[in-house]
């Protein structure tokens, strides 16, 4: 498995970050790149109790002896990026990181337009970010670039080459997707969306790789799907019900109450096929059936939470490798050798 692709299946906070560090310490990628839009995604993860969260760097973090990359299509906000380095310095990333030379800037002008223009923030929801605003820019080509900032300087790279060399050199390749399918630019809710696409085949392009480069693509969907902002939410329930089942959620970069749904075939499906999904992985199958909790082996798992894992592979069409049983990295069942 030379490379492989993880992206978001539904609306994003699907937890991705979970199941990438799970993956990053279980199969030791020598390379981890970050793809997506920017600093709006923010990822999170238990690790022996305590909580970590990255909105700049890849969520792979944890994996010391991997290379860290940020691919060309990812803005940069180099106050998040500086943060986060300070944040991580347990795990040694500043000597591990790199950011493409390409990567757009996000400048505070980007940050104060996103939050004062009526539009995007109270219409549309947007996370106030700046990602919109200096994505706008890119396409008008006045966007600054990383290789523009001088503090930057010490980590610029490369991604494209760096990604491509390793594969050339049989390493294994993690690369981290952002979002989720239904915030896609092209095939999201419009307009209730994210400032670019979202599928795996625009992660690939954001760190510089072809389709043929990639190996496995590994859909992320969540027992309950959650949404924050506004937009379309055909599954969605009541606030109360949410309550009643314990779903209470607040998202990694906003702090907003998250809306709740139930699982949602159709779209699941629909995503699996436009991302060309290999295998697929569930979060939150304690949420779905507490029974199911820390359990670490697909036949222990009780009879609903194994009647729902079937449900959503005979109607999606594409197995379920990696199942989420609580919220520490090794409350997790790997089933990608028998699948």
């Amino acid at each position: 498995m030379p490379s492989y692709i993880v992206v978001g299946g539904q609306w994003g906070d699907e937890g991705k970050g979970a199941i990438t560090a799970y993956l990053a310490l279980k199969d030791e990628p020598e390379v981890i790149a970050r793809g997506g839009v920017g600093t709006n995604a923010g990822h999170s993860v238990f690790i022996n109790g305590k909580r970590y969260a990255v909105r700049q760097l890849p969520m792979g973090f944890m994996q010391t002896k991997a290379r860290l990359l940020v691919g060309a299509g990812v803005l940069v906000d180099p106050e998040v990026f500086f943060h986060e380095l300070e944040t991580l310095k347990d795990f040694d990333v500043a000597q591990r990181v790199g950011i493409d030379y390409r990567c757009a800037i996000i400048e505070e002008t980007h940050k104060q337009l996103d939050r004062s223009n009526g539009h995007l923030h109270d219409k549309i929801g947007t996370t106030g970010s700046g990602c919109g605003p200096a994505n706008a820019d890119r396409v008008m080509r006045r966007a600054k670039l990383a290789r523009d900032i001088k503090e930057l300087e010490p980590y610029l790279t490369d991604v494209a080459a760096e990604v491509n060399d390793a594969l050339d050199e049989g390493k294994l390749v993690l690369i981290e997707g952002t979002q989720g399918f239904g915030l896609s630019l092209y095939y999201g809710t419009y307009p209730y969306v994210t400032s670019k696409d979202t599928t795996a085949s625009a992660i690939a392009s954001d760190v510089g790789i072809g389709p043929t480069r990639v190996d496995d693509i590994i859909v992320v969907f969540k027992s309950f799907p959650t949404r924050v902002g506004a937009g379309p939410f055909p599954t969605e329930m009541s606030q109360e019900e949410a309550e009643r089942l314990g779903l209470i959620e607040y998202g990694t970069v906003t702090g907003r109450r998250r809306r709740v749904g139930w699982f949602d075939f159709e779209l699941a499906r629909y995503s699996a096929k436009l991302n060309g999904a290999t295998m697929l992985a569930l979060t939150m199958i304690d949420k779905y059936d507490k029974n199911a909790f820390g359990i670490t082996d697909y036949d222990k798992l009780p009879r609903k939470a194994k009647e729902f894992v079937e449900g959503i592979e005979e109607r999606v069409g594409v197995p379920v490798a990696l199942i989420k049983t609580g919220p520490e990295l090794e409350h997790i069942i790997d089933r990608r050798d028998v699948i």
